[in-house]
């Protein structure tokens, strides 16, 4: 167990960028990169170092932002993709090879304070169907191989974010927790692994799924300030879900000989849209809450004490994956453009800092034409493609643009198309003049119809070409409810 001195909040008082912080003990955020038109690496560092995060997760060792954290005083975490988990699993040589151009040169040569390795992420998760079960090990092991032979196994340690359905609980008892029977056995050689080379165990925790999945979880107990009934778990009470969950870990890891490891909370966040759930008020409420509890010094009832932990996430990403719903493109603190979405003080009094020196392109939207007929058979196809291509998950039930009548619903995919196109005169012109460039905001209420930034990624057409196909299930529920209001 931690010693009072561990448990007890350290602050340390600087001066940045003007502003006053009180640094959390503790607390990083994630940095993901499936976006059309990313930040510059060097744009979202200053963001990082203007707002006192101190700590960053990568989910693939990208070259620029590697080269932009040089010497920037952040701690890093750098993630292995599923994808390359077989090939470093079968050879020792590719796993020395990646340590070596994704670690070791960035360490020696540019100064980057990395300290973990992510092997995979989450790549025990039910959908997967047991694909990485045979890889995992056998490359968490060749990458502490490799990182022993260069030298850094000291410094950077090895682990496996892991999502929380590994463990479970048949009572919903914390107490009651141990690793899923399927793959148990499993889960004891990663955690004695670990042990062994006293890494941590690293875990994503999202009671933001849990109100997705189940609608009778109870809404209160998925924040911290909620009115619900507790969980008395023998004399351990529980008033929130994380609590609860990281414990169902705690007592997992306690029974099978190895209650002393480690435990990051490798994310933990609630997204802003793509879901009735999905909100600005309740992305605040939940962040600002786990945020006051790390100020203080609160732990879970097995562990006291603040939690090493990776807020999900820095910025929105337009281009993720949505099979696990809408609102994965929406987990951002702060938009695209590096523009907070909320107040929220991560140490600082004023809240969040807005990253500078980002540039948009000009104030036009692309907008469904007032001479544009709504049963032109050639409409639905429009938007389908247009979504296909662009991001339209705020047009869920629910969601930020939920409420838009037809006419707005075609505007806002058209627009999503034009932006993501980099404003191209020729992603406008939809096929019978549906289309036209205007220079008035069509924002409604609290829909906004974004103005993409300027980009290094920018490349005119080929811009749309890297929005993922998946968009098309979007495009279908669109189209869907463009059909009811035409019948209506």
């Amino acid at each position: 167990m931690l010693s009072k001195s561990v448990v007890a909040v350290s602050f340390v008082v600087i001066f940045l960028y003007g502003n006053f912080f009180i640094e959390v003990e503790g607390i990083g955020v994630n940095w993901g990169s499936q976006a059309s038109h990313p930040l510059p690496p060097a744009t979202v560092v200053r963001l990082l170092q203007a707002n006192g995060i101190r700590k960053v997760k990568l989910f693939e060792a990208d070259t620029k932002i590697l080269g932009a954290l040089s010497r920037s005083g952040i701690q890093v975490m750098v993630g292995i993709p599923n994808d390359l988990l077989a090939p470093i699993a079968a050879s020792v040589a590719v796993a020395e090879r990646w340590v070596s151009q994704n670690v070791s040169a960035h360490v020696s040569s540019n100064g980057v304070d990395i300290r973990y390795v992510a092997v995979g992420n989450e790549p025990f998760l039910k959908a997967f169907n047991g694909t990485f079960e045979d890889i995992t090990l056998p490359a968490l092991q060749n990458i502490q191989s490799a990182l022993i032979k260069a030298g850094l196994a000291t410094q950077v340690k090895v682990t496996v974010p892991l999502n929380a359905d590994v463990y479970q609980s048949a009572s919903n008892l914390p107490s009651d927790g141990d690793f899923r029977l399927e793959i148990r056995d499993l889960m004891i050689s990663i955690v004695k692994f670990l042990s062994d080379n006293q890494a941590p165990f690293t875990i994503n925790i999202y009671p933001f799924i849990s109100l997705y999945n189940d609608p009778h979880f109870p809404v209160e107990f998925a924040f911290f300030d909620g009115t619900g009934d507790p969980i008395d778990d023998n004399g351990r009470v529980y008033d929130n879900v994380l609590d609860a969950n990281y414990d169902t870990l705690v007592w997992s890891l306690q029974k099978n000989g190895f209650g002393n490891l480690s435990i990051i909370v490798g994310e933990v966040g609630w997204p802003t849209d793509g879901d009735k759930n999905a909100n600005m008020q309740y992305a605040r409420r939940y962040n600002q809450g786990f945020m006051n509890r790390q100020k203080v010094g609160r732990g879970t009832p097995m562990r006291p004490g603040p939690m090493d932990a990776y807020l999900f996430s820095l910025i929105d990403e337009d281009t993720k994956s949505i099979q696990p719903g809408n609102f994965e493109r929406h987990w951002g603190m702060f938009y695209i453009d590096g523009q907070p979405k909320y107040q929220l003080s991560l140490g600082n009094a004023n809240g969040l800092i807005p990253a500078k020196e980002v540039h948009h392109m000009a104030k036009k939207w692309c907008v469904l034409a007032p001479s544009a007929n709504l049963q032109d058979p050639q409409l639905g196809p429009s938007v389908g493609y247009a979504c296909d291509h662009a991001d339209c998950t705020s047009l869920g039930y629910g969601s930020s643009c939920g409420n838009l009548n037809l006419a707005q619903n075609v505007s806002y995919a058209f627009n999503s198309y034009y932006q993501v196109s980099d404003q191209l005169e020729s992603a406008c012109k939809f096929p019978g003049g549906l289309s036209m460039i205007t220079t008035r905001d069509p924002s409604f209420g609290s829909c906004q119809f974004k103005i993409m930034i300027k980009s290094d990624s920018s490349s005119g057409g080929e811009a749309s070409g890297r929005m993922s196909l998946t968009r098309r299930s979007v495009a279908v529920l669109l189209l869907l409810s463009m059909c009811m209001y035409i019948v209506l």
